[in-house]
């Protein structure tokens, strides 16, 4: 019997091995001899962590995912109530502050105190996992094929979803004019550990790694019948494959994975008498996939006793998208997002909301969040996709495809007025109902990103975020204090995470930064 030997240096960042480099490092060795010890290493170290406390948006090795991914954009505003204490390690606009800003350095709280990027090493350690599954999974041709098919699937997902995560973290978008020359992320898919120092991969060329990975993946997947969401199929697989996609403005394979996926079968939850509080919990038919952690309910806490009575520092729905879910109330019209997404804060600061959209933690029990923000995929996203690509091919299909998920969520099936919509108006209002729908899921930083770059009906967007200061009393909305404001697209580079300090220092040159951020000036008015 075959008996593989795994090597993965923990704490390597791009596994290579570089002088007395390794020597600083301790080894992981793990034996597999059957697929049966493949499964349990990609349960282990393949897909995300878990952390079943995350009551607090601490940011972490072992806690959140890119929790910062949330505050980036237009869709949160800060929100500070009470006699909060600024400086308090509980208090998550004190540690995202300069993420919420677009700062200079946005890894550093309001302190100055560093936080260590530990998402560019997590995610390279997760590829460095399933780069030896995928590696020898193989090896083992007594184990019947459908199981090796099976662990080689949620592999070459994985890969794909790593590496989709790092270049729109850390790279520009991509632009078919440019991503053949823009500096992307290192790309590292042998098991092999390497004894040289690693550069940045092309966009380009990291995009047709994620494309290929996402191909096998759902075809090595199909077929079979994963026993939970927390284990990826291979609609998933072609869901994600529909989206990247749409990044590169490949608008027909998008239309084709999204065609494939409905063939297999995709479901939607009504909100009409929908008789669960939340729309995404593990009874929902929607959900098709997740893993990782869930950030908005620290976020966007909405519960006081968990600073005391004084109440906290954390983030609340922006303005902007509350008026996106009243836009057609007065035609009558009554998006059910509105009371199913949002829940109004406590009564002493009326008229603010906070997201919720899985059940947050009940009863304040430890591990009650069973559906993650860190990596969600959902059924939803297949009508968004499909319908966004055919406006963008003129196809006038693309109504009807975007309606058969608006009918689940406008009120006994009242819609808005979009029949005669085509051209820049359709694609503005997909654009619009993808906001609606997926928000704080981790899709708006990177729609943002992507639409300034698009090909056809290109969009740049200034976004404004107030910041403010406690009220020093109980009871009270915090006192505004100015604003930040991130230019459009091309003209800030805070669009761009920079690579991490560690990694630059370990990679000895080879390794090349994003254009430095320029210090932000806070407006007064």
């Amino acid at each position: 019997m075959k008996r593989i030997l795994f090597v993965v240096v923990v704490g390597c960042f791009l596994f290579s091995s570089c002088g007395d480099f390794l020597e600083e490092y301790s080894k992981d060795l793990v034996y597999a001899s059957s697929c049966e010890d493949l499964d349990e290493i990609i349960i282990g170290n393949g897909y995300m962590k878990r952390n079943a406390n995350q009551e607090y948006a601490y940011y972490r090795e072992n806690e959140l995912y890119y929790p910062y991914l949330h505050v980036m954009d237009d869709d949160v505003e800060e929100f500070l109530s009470g006699a909060v204490k600024m400086l308090t390690n509980a208090n998550p606009a004190v540690r995202y502050r300069n993420f919420y800003t677009w700062g200079e350095r946005p890894f550093s709280d309001m302190t100055g105190v560093e936080l260590v990027d530990s998402d560019w090493k997590r995610l390279y350690e997760h590829i460095g996992y399933v780069n030896v599954i995928i590696s020898y999974v193989k090896e083992f041709e007594s184990d019947p094929e459908e199981i090796r098919h099976r662990i080689a699937g949620e592999a070459l997902f994985l890969r794909g979803w790593y590496y989709y995560m790092l270049v729109n973290l850390y790279a520009k978008p991509y632009s078919k004019e440019t991503a053949g020359k823009d500096l992307g992320v290192p790309l590292n898919i042998t098991e092999f550990i390497e004894d040289k120092y690693f550069s940045r991969d092309p966009v380009e060329k990291v995009y047709e790694q994620i494309v290929l990975d996402l191909k096998n993946a759902a075809d090595n997947l199909a077929g079979i019948v994963q026993p939970t969401f927390y284990r990826v199929n291979e609609a998933a697989a072609r869901i994600l494959l529909s989206r990247v996609y749409l990044y590169m403005g490949e608008w027909q394979l998008a239309i084709d994975e999204c065609d494939k996926v409905l063939a297999l079968g995709c479901k939607l939850r009504d909100m009409n008498g929908l008789d669960e509080k939340w729309l995404n919990t593990v009874n929902s038919p929607e959900i098709l996939f997740t893993q990782g952690s869930y950030a908005i309910g620290g976020l966007m806490n909405n519960n006081l006793s968990r600073y005391g009575i004084t109440g906290g520092g954390r983030y609340r729905v922006s303005d902007e998208l509350l008026a996106l879910y009243k836009k057609y109330k007065n035609d009558g019209v009554v998006d059910l997002r509105e009371s199913v997404f949002l829940e109004p804060s406590s009564s002493y600061c009326p008229g603010y909301f906070f997201i919720r959209k899985t059940p947050d933690y009940s009863n304040n029990r430890k591990g009650s969040v069973k559906v993650y923000d860190a990596c969600l995929i959902r059924s939803a996203e297949v009508y968004l996709n499909k319908a966004e690509a055919q406006a963008m091919l003129d196809q006038p299909d693309a109504i009807s495809t975007v309606k058969v998920l608006m009918e689940k969520r406008y009120k006994d099936g009242v819609l808005p007025a979009i029949d005669g919509l085509k051209g820049k108006g359709l694609v503005d209002f997909i654009r619009e109902e993808r906001r609606r729908e997926l928000t704080c899921e981790g899709h708006r930083w990177f729609d943002l990103r992507r639409y300034a770059v698009s090909p056809k009906y290109p969009e740049l967007k200034e976004i404004t975020h107030g910041v403010y200061q406690s009220a020093m009393a109980s009871l009270k909305p915090g006192v505004y204090d100015g604003s930040y404001t991130l230019k459009p697209y091309g003209q800030d580079n805070a669009w761009v995470l920079p690579i991490p300090d560690y990694e630059i220092i370990f990679d000895r040159g080879a390794m090349v930064d994003n254009d430095k951020r320029e210090p932000r000036e806070k407006n007064e008015n």
